[in-house]
């Protein structure tokens, strides 16, 4: 799903215009993005939870030519979802 997207479904499923909806969306991930790159965590519940984590340098080889590299440390972002979602997730039926 794109944000296009999400921006339109959540038109179609609210009384706001699909410009106004566009700016909601746009704010959201906005204000999500300020907040991971800080290092803090997001907590949806019922949805799930966005936490940053530290990865460390390490080395690692180049598939195509088999040179050893070095991969430099870096933070990523994780998601796990709550039990809700990966119980609707894992629905069988």
């Amino acid at each position: 799903m794109t944000r296009k997207e999400l921006s339109e479904m959540l038109g179609e499923k609210s009384l706001f215009s699909a410009s106004k909806c566009s700016e909601f969306v746009d704010i959201v991930f906005e204000v999500m993005a300020e907040t991971l790159e800080r290092g803090e965590k997001i907590k949806i519940s019922g949805f799930g939870n966005f936490t940053v984590h530290e990865k460390q340098a390490r080395r690692g080889r180049n598939p195509q030519t088999g040179e050893r590299i070095e991969i430099a440390a870096r933070r990523v972002v994780k998601f796990k979802p709550s039990l809700l979602r990966r119980r609707a997730l894992n629905k069988v039926g």
